[in-house]
């Protein structure tokens, strides 16, 4: 059976406490995954807003973890920022990494996976602490077997690079080399993101940043996101359906592949939405909430149905050759999956 790796947040105001959903749904969750407080990761900062800081955030925290803990499930840690500037290669990196990994094993009990982009991260937690799985950020897109063999020494893991997702004798092919070389392959179900984003890079890089960028004077008048800007022409909204995301509807296929597969729940405004729709395997509404980055707020006053996919929607897309500029099958699919909520 497929279980799920979701992603922490403390709570706010009159949320459920992520806690409380991993209780909930205990029995189909392996990991949860997190950054440490205002540590730079592939997320804000989880206490800190501007310079308005949650003081009590690292207690409840502390707290949240060790009774994920108690329950079986396993503790992932984050160090996937794209950018530690200059401390990249500094002992300072290597004690702050060291440091938090003690701390969390007194508050928590222990942790058993780091999952970092760099490679210096990597070389620290192996040289430390042997007994913790050291995984590959989604972040680092690999994708390839030679992308696997140039790391292998630093990661016993890996997060397949989101543009396979859906292409499952390529990911068999990848398995085969994991499963021969004592490695573990995983997969990111709910991203958002543009496929082969060509400003990828650029955006891991300002949120890696991010706290140093929000208290600067930026440019004024213009969207850095690439997805954001795209999708500001309706002509463009079939892209969204040739991204890399799986439907729950679809997740069926992927069983015998991946024993565990992360959920992008950290900055989601509904986690337990998320993880109950994938542990259901169905979802009714807006296939736009699922995701993180989520673009209900692009396409509004239009949703797109969930329930309206054409029974043929994952045979076409799970084997197709990937030239969409080529193919018209996902425009059609839009055109029967578009609602305008105006006119509901």
């Amino acid at each position: 059976m497929i279980k799920f790796a979701v992603g922490y947040q403390l709570p706010e105001g009159e949320e459920e406490p992520l806690v409380d959903i991993v209780r909930f749904y205990r029995d189909h969750i392996a990991e949860v995954y997190f950054s440490w407080l205002d540590q730079s990761s592939g997320r804000s900062s989880l206490i800190n807003r501007r310079g308005m800081v949650n003081w009590s955030g690292q207690e409840r925290m502390e707290h949240d973890l060790a009774a994920i803990r108690q329950m079986g499930i396993k503790l992932d840690l984050l160090f996937n920022a794209n950018c530690y500037g200059g401390k990249a290669l500094s002992t300072y990196l290597a004690n702050s990494v060291c440091s938090t990994i003690d701390h969390i094993g007194q508050v928590a009990g222990g942790l058993e996976i780091v999952t970092t982009t760099s490679p210096a991260v990597a070389h620290t937690v192996k040289e430390h602490f042997p007994g913790i799985e050291v995984r590959a950020s989604v972040n680092m897109r690999i994708g390839t077997v030679k992308g696997m063999q140039y790391l292998s020494e630093l990661y016993d893991s890996f997060y397949v690079q989101r543009e396979f997702n859906r292409d499952l004798d390529y990911i068999r092919e990848l398995l085969e080399w994991t499963r021969a070389n004592n490695k573990g392959l995983y997969m990111l179900a709910n991203s958002g993101c543009l496929v082969h984003c060509s400003a990828q890079t650029f955006h891991d890089n300002l949120v890696a940043h991010e706290q140093e960028i929000c208290e600067t004077v930026n440019v004024e008048n213009w969207t850095p996101y690439a997805c954001w800007n795209y999708y500001k022409d309706k002509a463009n909204w079939a892209s969204f359906l040739q991204n890399t995301w799986v439907r729950p509807e679809d997740l069926d296929q992927y069983d015998g592949l991946f024993p565990v597969i992360k959920l992008a729940t950290r900055m989601h405004a509904r986690p337990g939405m998320v993880i109950g729709a994938y542990v259901r395997r169905k979802h009714y509404g807006n296939l736009l909430d699922l995701f993180e980055p989520g673009f209900g707020p692009a396409f509004a006053p239009w949703v797109i149905d969930n329930t309206k996919f054409p029974d043929d929607w994952f045979g076409v897309t799970s084997t197709c050759d990937r030239r969409c500029h080529k193919c018209g099958y996902c425009q059609q699919v839009l055109d029967q999956v578009l609602r305008n909520m105006d006119e509901l």
